[in-house]
């Protein structure tokens, strides 16, 4: 799949042409490009096989001059501005693009007086204190920067749940469609839903085991094979993580789906529980003696045969699961299914790709009931926020689309928290709307205290709806702000206030960890994908995904509403 490497050049392409002033605008475009491929589906070399350019130049962002490059590189591999841009800026952009406060125009500095290409330059140079004495540096941004590559070498070879969960699917659409696999599973952290991956694990059942090995070599994704045998082939994808492939037979297949979906720690304490009933637990089967007593293709067996309810994959972490699943108490998790809308989306009023028109017409194909379009408000610089004037003619715009699409368009704002816990808009323009969606873009370094502060005072406006991706964290990139989850969270209950669960896969904020931190105040939670285009709404599985590994129910989620008993919840 050629979507990860055209999003990551024409990302570097962004970073080497934003430092150029002139070439600001250009420079945009290429990064809208990379956002638009990187949120797709579908595989851009089947886009250009059926439909050429002009299938290209339907993507949002995409023009003929994108279209183009994207072309000359399906056919040759390379792109000639790319190649030339790299041999001007010979700085490895993408290495420094994850590190807060290092844009490409620092990193020119640090190449023109130290030489820096790399991140391993970067270290060294900080570690010898050499940068903070460099105009526009100094002690601070010294330690920041050594902070930050700490951050990315903790983070290692994990990638993104997104990234990880599209290839498996396209690895078992692959591989079922030769019809010699009679059963194919995605198993492992993917199946969990963590928020990223280490690797992939899949499990299929085939009476030709040595084909399946050969078919799952010549994949088109793999970069090289790592290993191959009879019943297991480990391969390293071009995506950057490796993918195990298991033959499994018929009558182990249940239990090798539950051993190899972990958690490790979750499958130790199963085991102790079989060995208590005086039973062995394995990836072959459940045993009394030496007869495997589960013998079949479900997993569910193996949970019921020890007194417990089937605990979902998503809640297989060893966080007490298992002690309610003993007790016949597994809640019923939020399904993709039950979501009713979006509360969060940008159109091309602000960043978005895509216009209010293509946005609704997008979320009545996935038959939603609701959407919330949810522009910048004027602070945010960056992404074309708009001011109090610029809303009110906007939503007569929304008003004029009412009786044109068969879904009800509420009118919003995704509102700056500004330093102080003021909100960026008016009173006046917020009364105006259905949704408002506050949240924290700037200012991000603050303590604690004043962080908690900031956000609780903007909440007890009691004009805030949903609380927007609450830490702002980008996985992989950037730390969560410091804030006290417990503090905000009782303030959300108390103002009605509900808590994102931001589904963009860079995002997926708040995480697990934090929803079943804050959950025990009784707040409620919005499942958003923060779309910036029309492919953005495929992420809603990966915010269910989240808020299932936080044990939410569909009673927890607003966006579960209906139409009229949302309204009901959104009313101040």
């Amino acid at each position: 799949m050629k979507n990860v490497e055209l999003s990551r050049m024409f990302n570097e392409m962004y970073y080497m042409l934003s430092t150029d002033e002139k070439a600001r605008f250009e420079a945009l475009a290429y990064q809208r490009a990379a956002r638009s491929i990187e949120s797709m589906q579908d595989d851009i070399s089947e886009i250009y096989e059926k439909n050429g350019i002009k299938g290209l130049m339907e993507i949002p962002g995409i023009g003929k001059g994108l279209a183009e490059h994207i072309e000359e590189y399906l056919t040759t591999g390379k792109i000639a501005k790319y190649e030339d841009l790299k041999h001007r800026f010979p700085v490895d952009f993408s290495e420094f693009s994850g590190m807060e406060g290092f844009g490409p125009k620092k990193a020119m500095i640090l190449y023109d007086k130290l030489g820096i290409k790399n991140i391993a330059d970067l270290k060294k140079a900080a570690e010898e204190h050499k940068i903070r004495d460099i105009p526009g540096f100094g002690e601070k941004s010294e330690a920041l920067i050594l902070k930050n590559i700490s951050m990315i070498s903790a983070t290692g070879s994990r990638i993104l749940l997104s990234t990880g969960l599209n290839e498996a699917r396209k690895i078992v659409s692959y591989l079922l469609s030769e019809n010699i696999v009679s059963r194919c599973e995605i198993a492992g952290s993917t199946r969990r839903m963590r928020e990223t991956v280490g690797d992939i694990d899949i499990l299929v059942i085939s009476e030709r085991p040595e084909r399946v090995m050969d078919l799952f070599t010549e994949y088109g994704g793999v970069k090289s094979i790592v290993v191959r045998g009879e019943s297991k082939t480990t391969v390293l994808l071009d995506i950057g993580t490796t993918c195990d492939l298991r033959v499994i037979k018929p009558g182990s297949f249940g239990s090798a789906l539950q051993y190899f979906t972990g958690s490790k720690d979750h499958n130790i304490k199963v085991r102790k529980i079989a060995i208590d009933h005086n039973y062995k637990l394995n990836e072959y089967g459940l045993y009394s003696g030496d007869k495997n007593i589960i013998e079949g293709k479900d997993e569910d067996a193996i949970y019921r045969e020890l007194g417990m309810d089937y605990i979902p994959p998503e809640m297989r972490e060893d966080r007490g699961e298992i002690e309610i699943a003993l007790s016949h108490k597994i809640p019923s998790l939020v399904e993709l299914s039950e979501i009713r809308g979006d509360l969060h989306l940008h159109t091309t009023e602000s960043d978005g790709m895509n216009t209010t028109e293509e946005m609704a017409t997008a979320a009545i194909k996935r038959h939603y009931e609701y959407i919330a379009i949810t522009n910048h408000s004027k602070n945010l610089k960056i992404a074309h926020g708009l001011d109090d004037n610029q809303f009110m003619e906007y939503f007569k715009k929304i008003d004029s689309l009412a009786d044109r699409y068969n879904i009800k368009i509420l009118k919003g704002a995704e509102v700056d928290i500004l330093k102080d816990g003021s909100l960026d808009l008016d009173e006046n323009t917020l009364k105006s709307m259905d949704v408002v969606i506050a949240s924290v873009h700037m200012d991000t370094n603050m303590d604690t205290n004043d962080m908690t502060d900031r956000v609780i005072n903007a909440i007890k406006t009691n004009m805030v709806n949903i609380l927007g991706h609450p830490t702002g964290r980008l996985i992989n990139e950037r730390q969560p702000f410091q804030i006290d989850l417990d503090e905000v969270a009782k303030y959300c209950y108390k103002y009605k206030t509900a808590m994102e669960i931001n589904a963009s896969p860079e995002r997926l904020d708040l995480n697990d960890e934090n929803i079943l931190k804050t959950s025990k105040y009784g707040v409620y939670y919005c499942i958003n994908t923060d779309s910036h285009n029309i492919y953005g709404y495929d992420n809603m599985e990966l915010g269910v995904g989240t808020a299932r590994r936080g044990w939410l129910t569909r009673n927890d989620v607003i966006n579960t509403m209906d139409l009229k008993n949302l309204m009901k919840f959104l009313k101040k």
